[in-house]
């Protein structure tokens, strides 16, 4: 009897184990589903001052979004309640590189930059040793060329006054993800607050905005890894006006030797042409209806530009089938509240990323930081906010930033 007692209670706790393993496979199942339908994973920044990390969301074919992780950076963000220009005015703070397989995130608050493997279901896995050295002060951009890794040191962290001296270092980039040592640094001018690491389509120049300062700066990479100071420029002032303009955004043309800047306190984006060396060469500065634009991107043909304007928190679309000549042709103002900030468009073209931040005092404090999803029409390039955006969870007067988005590679 006391036998039989036994064998029963085995079973029965045998049961209730494969039940519970069945229940929570199903669990599983249903997670990795949720992962392997999506057709794009879209990454920001929490930039959370103590605990930086990257979240990572699922875009499923009609848009919807989704978080699946929250993966540590193993660095530190950078907080200011102040809300002064300078500290989170900058771009590319995530990129990947040109395979999807791997992810670089910058650490503003401690120095450093994460490294990260792009796992087939999205998620992040941290390369051995991340993260590294910026080989500078308040890291806030990063540029890819081939096998070289250029970052931008602003010194602007609010917490670290002492901080001085901005400056750029370019790093190799080994087979297995890990930076190896400095290749080359050169500093900016003190207060300039250099903002990004943008990269010609030959991956032969990099271009930077000096954003308080007021100057576009141009470098020749050499093959070595070495950055060769190009010239430094401002911005002329337009015709009828006696302001000075403060270049912010930066986006090269993908298929010509054309830049796009973004004029922030202005609201004008102008057209640069520019040879094998980087040598700028102005051509015109066409208006934006909306209000402090900053960052820009064109499509994969360059036939559209897109503009985030800060001030209004809105996308501005221009027709740039004839590049040195951009029309706008669309003013869309965002749901929610903040004010906008980066963009980036999904690999497929049908979309178009955008975050807001909690930037100006009109927002309530614990609002304002949202991710948004906007359509993209293949026939015209205009862009639409078919739902509400995605609030960012973070503690009061965290500015997530930063955007990039890849394909799944299981796919």
């Amino acid at each position: 009897m006391q036998m039989e007692q036994s064998v029963r209670k085995q079973v029965r706790a045998v049961s209730l184990a494969m039940l519970s393993l069945l229940l929570g496979l199903g669990a599983l199942t249903f997670a990795q589903s949720a992962v392997t339908q999506s057709t794009a994973v879209v990454y920001v920044e929490s930039n959370l001052p103590d605990r930086n990390s990257v979240l990572a969301f699922a875009r499923s074919a009609d848009g919807t979004l989704s978080q699946i992780g929250d993966f540590p950076t193993g660095g530190k963000g950078v907080l200011d309640l102040s809300l002064q220009l300078g500290p989170f005015d900058s771009d590319q703070e995530i990129i990947t590189n040109a395979q999807h397989n791997l992810l670089f995130a910058v650490n503003p608050g401690s120095d450093t930059v994460a490294v990260f493997r792009i796992l087939p279901d999205g998620n992040l896995a941290a390369v051995a040793g991340s993260p590294f050295p910026s080989g500078g002060s308040n890291p806030v951009s990063l540029g890819l060329a081939a096998d070289k890794l250029i970052v931008v040191n602003k010194a602007f962290d609010p917490a670290r006054p002492f901080l001085k001296i901005p400056s750029y270092a370019v790093f190799q980039i080994l087979p297995n993800g890990q930076l190896n040592e400095e290749l080359s640094a050169v500093n900016a001018p003190q207060g300039s607050s250099p903002s990004q690491a943008a990269i010609s389509p030959d991956k032969r120049i990099v271009f930077d905005a000096q954003f308080l300062a007021g100057f576009l700066k141009t470098f020749f990479l050499q093959p070595n890894g070495t950055l060769s100071p190009g010239e430094r420029i401002a911005p002329p002032v337009l015709s009828g006006s006696t302001t000075k303009p403060l270049p912010l955004g930066l986006w090269a043309h993908p298929k010509q030797p054309i830049l796009y800047v973004g004029l922030v306190n202005v609201s004008m984006v102008a057209v640069y042409q520019f040879n094998n060396t980087g040598v700028l060469k102005f051509v015109t500065a066409v208006p934006d209806s909306g209000a402090g634009v900053c960052w820009v991107r064109t499509n994969d043909e360059g036939t559209r530009l897109y503009a985030s304007n800060t001030g209004d928190r809105s996308i501005s679309v221009f027709d740039t089938t004839n590049p040195l000549a951009p029309v706008e042709i669309q003013h869309l103002v965002l749901q929610g509240e903040g004010n906008q900030f980066e963009i980036e468009l999904d690999p497929s073209g049908k979309f178009l990323y955008a975050i807001s931040q909690r930037a100006s005092a009109s927002t309530p404090l614990g609002r304002g930081n949202t991710l948004h999803l906007l359509t993209v029409d293949p026939a015209t390039g205009l862009v639409a906010e078919p739902n509400a955006p995605l609030p960012l969870a973070v503690p009061n007067g965290v500015r997530p930033q930063g955007l990039a988005s890849v394909q799944p590679l299981s796919e």
